[in-house]
């Protein structure tokens, strides 16, 4: 196994990083993080300027076939963009569920229509998607959801509500997973659409963090009526589906590199900071501490190139994106919670705080680790899907 990259590949890393220093300007290089714009409306405006710039390079799919806005890109250099973005903490997040998630879920179940319709738009950075999966009594359970869509005539008209819908509040698009047989076993009657934010009949309730920060939200659809059309595959086979978007959705190496960069200031932290006459790096629990974090690190990345890897080899990923993502959300808890311990009391403070360390970011990463292992399934569901499905244990 070769775990260096090609020529070209470091290439494109270099090009990246070229790009990311020109366009991002050094009081955001500084300060900046890929989440502001759930506190700042001038945030959401200057990651929209951004995230548009990187879509007229046709590098926000850049895996994806050029007719469709991508550049035919290897799915390996996809996942270097994805870790550069990630590292130099790019504000890609009005982006990325339609790259990420939407988007591959349509090349693999959509219509020819879809395909035309709804790509290019996401390749472009024109658009935003959220997506209407959980509800209030269905989470990890997902098969249990109860929002409806009922034929009627050429449309469908869904009923319901879903909740922690990240970004519906600005999202043009929602793709959703609602019951269309309630007769049926519980994987075997659902359904995936494409449904418009705007359609009559949709109410977003925000719902606000721990973080005091609005990403959340509860979506409401009261008879929202929606185009048959805008069926993903077949109806009552949306189960199959929604496993695909899951498996996109798990495989990300963002984890690893925000791990890794958070990481590397906190060891130029211990470097620099002195406690009773000597620095925090000449102390032996600190330096295994971060030795270990930093050999963790590198697993998740590892990984994380490992489902790169296997869609390279046009291979569907599954206990193998469960395990990137169940490794990668508790590294995120582990090195947030190092990090306060050696920052001590000025670690809890908010950004703009006048003492807090490191722009205050590990309070914020530290409040945010917990969903981290909650969505997009929690670590239990991960290690159920890798016994079974990986290790061929009985359920």
């Amino acid at each position: 196994m070769d775990f260096r990259f090609t020529p070209a590949e470091e290439a494109w890393r270099q090009e990246l990083r070229t790009f990311l220093r020109q366009e991002l300007p050094r009081w955001y290089r500084e300060e900046g993080d890929p989440e502001d714009w759930t506190v700042s409306e001038e945030a959401w405006e200057f990651s929209t300027r951004f995230v548009r710039k990187v879509g007229q390079k046709g590098w926000l799919a850049v895996a994806w076939p050029k007719e469709w806005g991508g550049q035919e890109r290897s799915y390996i250099e996809q996942t270097i963009f994805a870790e550069e973005m990630a590292y130099h903490r790019a504000p890609l997040g009005r982006a990325t569920m339609g790259t990420r998630i939407v988007g591959p879920t349509i090349i693999v179940h959509g219509t020819d229509e879809q395909k035309r319709e709804h790509l290019p738009p996401i390749a472009a950075g024109e658009v935003v998607w959220c997506q209407g999966f959980s509800e209030p009594n269905s989470g990890s359970d997902l098969a249990s959801l109860q929002t409806r869509a009922v034929p009627d005539g050429d449309d469908f008209v869904i009923t319901g509500t879903k909740i922690w819908t990240s970004g519906a509040h600005k999202a043009d698009f929602c793709l959703l997973a609602a019951r269309t047989n309630p007769d049926a076993p519980k994987h075997r009657g659902i359904s995936l659409f494409i449904v418009p934010m705007r359609a009559p009949g949709i109410t977003v309730v925000p719902v606000i963090d721990m973080r005091d920060a609005h990403y959340f939200n509860q979506v409401f659809f009261d008879n929202v009526r929606v185009p048959r059309r805008n069926l993903i595959g077949q109806q009552d086979r949306g189960w199959y589906a929604i496993v695909t978007t899951l498996d996109f959705e798990r495989s990300g190496v963002e984890r690893s590199a925000e791990a890794r960069r958070v990481l590397e200031e906190l060891v130029e932290y211990a470097r620099t900071t002195t406690r009773n006459g000597r620095s925090l790096s000449s102390d032996p629990v600190v330096r295994h501490k971060l030795a270990d974090l930093a050999i963790e690190t590198e697993v998740a990345r590892m990984l994380a190139y490992r489902v790169a890897s296997m869609q390279a080899r046009g291979l569907i990923p599954n206990y193998e994106s469960s395990m990137s993502k169940l490794f990668g959300s508790e590294l995120s808890q582990r090195v947030a919670t190092t990090g306060l311990e050696l920052l001590g009391l000025a670690g809890v403070l908010v950004k703009g705080s006048k003492w807090a360390k490191l722009k205050g970011r590990l309070q914020w990463m530290w409040l945010e680790s917990f969903a981290n292992t909650i969505r997009a399934g929690t670590s239990e569901i991960q290690r159920n899907i890798i016994a079974v499905r990986g290790l061929g244990l009985p359920r």
